[in-house]
């Protein structure tokens, strides 16, 4: 039987500690071989050159060079996968938001700060998250081009001149008049790629847009933050009560389920930490999905976009099965994991395959 060649792994870290807890997580493992160690971000970039490994296990908070700096070195020079390894404080969080958008491909939250005795707790998530990381194409990790304030308007131009977008099977009766509800779920690379589809959208989109980005508690607020300021619709970590509006967008909070409640003519948002995750994630986008199912005075659309799994597809069959729904798919050519658009095409229900540059325009097409 062929023997898989393993992935070489660096891990970057100022703590002897950590780096020693980091190398015996990976000491069974059948797909990924650690092939070296560096103490600051300065060192990972020379030994990055000598070692030319396929991943990289990069902290954030080190001394001589810390690992944001460190990151936007080598994606300008040697370009290589990296999973961040961040503290759940505030400045942690907005840190590995940060990386995200420098191009790190994902991100692991240590469970009690920078030297975390309890690293055992996230051994799994780690692994996991490395051993896709190492199968990642770098070229998809370029960074886009950002949106650098808030005062960016949205051109009438660009929203009569559409791009060509490929389409499986567009809706022919979809009435434009009707309330609209947008609904997006992402995971892996969903930071860069929300950045990218939020920050385009017009203050005026007659439609509020509800968002599970697969995240853990802390991280979703400073994700939201990040994209209030730079894009021209309202962008919000959702809260219990929320009255949902035209013109913003609700991040379903790590470790809560975002439901809907109807109140008159309202609706509102209830989060639930009651229910189990589903498949591993609390918020899910299935539950976004089967949720909306239940309400039928307004269509839904649909996104799919980057991120490891299924999740989505047997919410978007319950979205089928009652109202209105048009699906968009992010397309393999731009997504920095094709797995959830991948599962969410094999249903038959998606009715557009965008690249993520054109999700955007995808969206508004069906909007009045």
């Amino acid at each position: 039987m062929e023997q898989i060649q393993k992935k070489k792994l660096l891990i970057v870290d100022d703590s002897a500690f950590m780096r020693k807890l980091i190398t015996d997580f990976f000491a069974d493992s059948k797909l990924i071989e650690v092939v070296g160690i560096a103490r600051n971000g300065k060192d990972a970039i020379q030994k990055i050159k000598s070692l030319q490994p396929d991943v990289v296990t990069m902290d954030v908070e080190m001394p001589v060079m810390n690992g944001l700096d460190a990151l936007k070195e080598i994606m300008a020079k040697t370009p290589v996968a990296i999973v961040m390894l961040s503290s759940t404080t505030q400045k942690g969080t907005e840190s590995t938001l940060l990386a995200m958008e420098y191009g790190a491909v994902d991100f692991v939250a240590k469970p009690s700060g920078t030297i975390s005795l309890d690293l055992h707790k996230i051994k799994e998530e780690l692994v996991v998250k490395v051993e896709n990381a190492a199968n990642v194409s770098i070229t998809k990790m370029k960074r886009p081009q950002l949106v650098t304030e808030k005062s960016f308007i949205f051109s009438e131009v660009s929203k009569a001149t559409k791009p060509s977008i490929p389409i499986t099977s567009k809706r022919q009766n979809w009435n434009k008049q009707k309330k609209k509800m947008v609904l997006i779920g992402t995971s892996t690379g969903g930071p860069r790629a929300l950045q990218e589809v939020i920050t385009k959208l017009p203050k005026n989109i007659q439609a509020p847009v509800l968002i599970v980005q697969h995240m853990p508690a802390g991280f979703t607020k400073s994700l939201a933050v990040r994209l209030n300021q730079l894009s021209e619709i309202e962008v919000k970590e959702a809260e219990n009560g929320d009255i949902l509006r035209n013109g913003y967008a609700y991040i379903a909070p790590g470790g809560y389920h975002l439901r809907l409640n109807k109140m008159g003519n309202d609706y509102t948002i209830v989060l639930d930490n009651i229910e189990p995750p589903r498949a591993g994630h609390r918020p899910s986008v299935d539950v976004l999905f089967e949720d909306n199912s239940r309400y039928n005075d307004f269509d839904k659309i649909a996104v799919i976009m980057t991120g490891m799994g299924s999740d989505g597809s047997s919410g978007l069959r319950k979205l089928g099965e009652s109202g209105n729904v048009v699906a968009i798919a992010e397309s393999a050519n731009t997504c920095i994991v094709y797995g959830m658009p991948k599962a969410a095409i094999e249903t038959n229900l998606v009715n557009e395959v965008v690249d993520l540059e054109n999700i955007t325009q995808a969206i508004l097409q069906y909007l009045p």
